[in-house]
């Protein structure tokens, strides 16, 4: 089955160093704008569950905000302890000043 693009609103909406977070087929995601590139990733900590949104970004890397483990926003890698599995990351592109992600399941 073929997943297409879902439209998350204009570039300008997403603040560099900043994470946003939608709902995409029952899933909760992470969109974060790091220096004009654009990552996507599950939203909760595969260690505790804490929510990864609010916590500080580092060039490729978002760090969750309750036990500091670092995820790498392009891929998903668990990069630190106490995290040792990684969250799913997607697909995002941006096009004619839009941010949009592939699938979401």
């Amino acid at each position: 089955m073929s997943v297409g693009w879902q439209d998350l609103g204009r570039v300008e909406d997403f603040p560099s160093g900043e994470g946003r977070v939608f709902e995409v087929r029952g899933r909760e995601i992470v969109v974060v704008n790091s220096d004009g590139r654009f990552f996507a990733i599950d939203n909760r900590c595969t260690h505790d569950g804490e929510e990864l949104a609010s916590g500080p970004v580092e060039g490729d890397q978002i760090i969750c905000p309750r036990h500091g483990a670092r995820f790498c926003l392009k891929t998903g890698a668990a990069l630190t302890p106490p995290a040792h599995e990684p969250v799913k990351a997607y697909e995002v592109r941006v096009a004619e000043g839009r941010v949009t992600l592939r699938g979401g399941a």
